[in-house]
C-alpha cells in the first residue's frame, strides 16, 4: 500500500454514525441475518441488511430507501429533534422478494431548511409483528434565502475489479466526502459494475498482491458478469457491504444517473456479446431488462410515475439558487457507430427527441441562478468503442474527432443553440465517466461550432474504481484543458491506494450568488477551484 494509505485516518463519526454504529445493521446485520432462521419460521425479528439511503431531496420532500433481509414492512420515523421527541411515525410500504426486500418511502410535507432526523425499522410480518433495530440518519432539507448550498459529485464505484480492500481501509473517497457534510451528492454513473467480476486478490505486473478484496464469500456473484436479475442486484449488496458508503448514505441524501456498467460496457444498440465467452446470456436487450430492474431497486431516486416507471432523467429543484437537471446518455441513444452522420435521425439520437424536448423546456422555466446539469458523460472528450465492420473507429460518446457538427453531435449542437437563443443564462455540466478529473472551458471563439454561449463543464472519479486517461478533446464545441490530473504517464488502471480518485465540491454563496467549484483528491486536498460569478459565469478567470 502507499504512504498515503498508511496515514488515512477516518474521522471521528457524527453522532448520527454513531448511534447507528450500534444497531445490527451493515456487515453485522448481513451476518444476522444469514443466521436468522428461515423465512416465516417462528417470530425472530427482521433486519435492516443494508443500511439506510436518502435520495431526490427537494422542497419539502424526501426518499428513504432500505433494505430488510426478509419479507417485512418499511417503517420511517422522522423528527426535528435528534431525541425523537417530536417523531411523525409512518408505515411504509412492504419489502418483499419481487423487490429483493428492498422498500422506499416518499416523505412529504418537511419543513424548509432544517435538520431532519431519520429512524429507520422493519416491521415483521409474524402475527406479533415484531420491529428490527432501528438504523439512524439525517439530512437538511433546502432553506430560506441566506443559507449556502453546498454539494459534491463523482462517479465509477468498485470498477476495474477493485472491490472493499480491508487493509486499505476500503471505500474511502465516500468517507473523505462525507466529512464536507454536503447537502447532497450526484452520482453520475457507473453506480456498479456488474461486468466486472472480482478475484479474491489483484496483482500488479510483476504479480505482486496490490489489492484483496473482502466480501466475495457473501456476495460470489461478484465473482462473475452480471447476467441473472439477482446478480445484478448483487453487484448492489457488494458495494453496501462497505462501512464508509453505509455512513455516508446515513447522512448525505443522494442524485442517481446510471450509465453503461450498470448493465455492460458500452452498451447501445450495436452491441454484440457473440463472441464474449463470459456471457452465456448474449441479448442484450433482456440483460439491460434485468439491469435496469436492478438499478430501481436500489437507486434512492422518485420515480417518474405510472405512465414511465423507469425514465431516470428529472429535474430536483434545490431552493432559490439551484436547479439540478439529471440527464439519462444511455437508455436512447443509438447504435454507437463511425458518428459522423451529416442528417440527424435514430443513429445519431444521445439524448432521444423526447428527453431533449424535456431539458429544453425545463431550462427555459428555470428560475434558479444555477442550473446544473448532471450528465454521465463528457461532452467533448473522444471515447472510442472499437471499429465496425468497415473499420471505421466507432465512439461511445458524444465526440467523434473534429470538424463540424455530425452524428450526434448535431444534437448537443441544437440543445447548446437552444440555450443561447433562449437566454438561458448559468449553465454548468457536471460528469464523470472517464476516471480522472478536470476543468474544461467551451467558447464559441475556438471552435467550429460557433452558435452558443460559452460555458464551463468539470469532470470528477474515479470514487472507487481503476484509474484511466486523459482522453484527446474534439474541437467541434472548442473546448479547452484548463485543469486536469491523471494517472502517471505511462501507467493505467491504478488501484484506488494509488490515491488518484477524485470528487467535485460545488459552493453557492447565498448573498453574491457566486459558484465555486473545487476539485478535490481522495484526501480532501483541494487540486483546482474555479469561481463563476452569476453575472458573468463564463469568464475564465476567477481560478484559485
Amino acid at each position: 500500500m502507499s504512504d498515503q494509505a498508511e496515514s488515512f485516518r477516518p474521522p471521528v463519526p457524527g453522532p448520527v454514525a454513531a448511534s447507528a454504529a450500534r444497531a445490527p445493521t451493515g456487515l453485522s446485520g448481513i451476518l444476522e441475518a444469514r443466521r436468522a432462521p428461515a423465512l416465516g419460521a417462528g417470530s425472530s425479528r427482521p433486519c435492516v441488511s443494508h443500511g439506510l439511503m436518502i435520495g431526490d431531496v427537494t422542497d419539502g420532500r424526501a426518499v428513504v430507501w432500505s433494505r430488510a433481509d426478509r419479507s417485512a414492512r418499511l417503517v420511517v420515523e422522522y423528527a426535528l429533534s435528534e431525541d425523537f421527541r417530536d417523531a411523525t411515525r409512518l408505515v411504509g410500504p412492504y419489502a418483499l422478494e419481487d423487490s429483493d426486500f428492498t422498500a422506499r418511502l416518499d416523505l412529504a410535507g418537511l419543513p424548509a431548511g432544517r435538520e431532519v432526523f431519520l429512524r429507520v425499522r422493519f416491521q415483521s410480518l409474524d402475527r406479533d409483528r415484531l420491529e428490527s433495530a432501528p438504523v439512524l440518519g439525517r439530512l437538511r432539507t433546502p432553506g430560506p434565502l441566506g443559507r449556502p448550498v453546498r454539494f459534491v459529485w463523482s462517479g465509477d464505484t468498485g470498477g476495474q475489479g477493485f472491490g472493499i480492500d480491508l487493509g486499505f481501509g476500503g471505500m474511502k473517497l465516500y468517507e473523505t466526502m462525507r466529512r464536507e457534510q454536503p447537502d447532497f451528492f450526484i452520482h453520475c454513473g457507473d453506480t456498479v459494475y456488474a461486468d466486472g467480476p472480482m478475484e479474491p486478490e489483484v496483482r500488479d505486473g510483476a504479480q505482486r498482491v496490490i489489492w484483496r478484496n473482502a466480501f466475495l464469500d457473501l456476495e460470489p456473484a461478484k465473482l462473475k458478469v452480471a447476467e441473472t436479475l439477482d446478480e445484478f442486484r448483487a453487484n448492489y449488496r457488494y458495494n453496501l457491504l462497505d462501512e464508509n458508503l453505509r455512513r455516508f448514505n446515513a447522512e448525505v441524501p443522494q442524485i442517481w444517473l446510471w450509465d453503461d456498467h450498470e448493465t455492460v460496457n458500452n452498451w447501445s444498440g450495436s452491441k454484440d456479446l457473440s463472441d464474449d465467452d463470459r456471457y452465456t446470456e448474449k441479448r442484450v436487450p433482456l440483460l439491460v431488462a434485468r439491469a435496469t430492474r436492478a438499478f430501481l431497486d436500489y437507486a434512492p431516486l422518485r420515480r417518474a410515475g405510472n405512465t414511465v416507471p423507469e425514465r431516470l432523467y428529472r429535474h430536483i429543484p434545490y431552493g432559490d439558487d439551484l436547479d439540478v437537471f439529471t440527464v439519462d446518455m444511455r437508455s436512447y441513444r443509438g447504435p454507437n457507430s463511425y458518428n459522423r452522420q451529416e442528417i440527424p435521425g435514430p443513429e445519431t439520437d444521445f439524448l432521444g427527441p423526447e428527453q431533449l424536448a424535456w431539458l429544453k423546456r425545463k431550462l427555459r422555466e428555470a428560475r434558479a441562478t444555477w442550473k446544473v446539469i448532471a450528465a454521465d458523460m463528457p461532452l467533448g472528450l473522444l471515447i472510442d468503442d472499437g471499429y465496425d465492420c468497415q473499420g471505421r473507429q466507432r465512439f461511445e460518446g458524444l465526440a467523434n474527432g473534429d470538424g463540424p457538427p455530425l452524428g450526434r453531435e448535431l444534437e448537443l449542437a441544437d440543445l447548446l443553440r437552444y440555450i443561447k437563443v433562449n437566454g438561458i443564462r448559468n449553465v454548468v455540466w457536471l460528469t464523470a465517466d472517464v476516471h480522472y478529473c478536470a476543468a474544461h472551458y467551451y467558447h464559441p471563439d475556438q471552435a467550429v461550432f460557433r452558435d452558443f454561449t460559452p460555458f464551463w463543464e468539470f469532470v470528477a472519479g474515479p470514487a472507487h474504481a481503476g484509474t484511466a486517461g486523459p482522453n484527446p478533446l474534439d474541437n467541434t464545441f472548442g473546448p479547452r484543458v484548463v485543469f486536469q490530473k491523471t494517472q502517471p504517464e505511462g501507467l493505467s488502471n491504478l488501484p484506488p491506494s494509488s490515491g488518484y480518485q477524485f470528487y467535485g465540491l460545488v459552493e453557492i454563496d447565498p448573498y453574491s450568488k457566486e459558484l465555486s467549484v473545487s476539485l478535490k483528491d481522495l484526501y480532501g486536498e483541494t487540486l483546482f477551484r474555479q469561481r463563476l460569478s452569476a453575472e458573468d459565469p463564463v469568464a475564465p478567470g476567477g481560478r484559485s
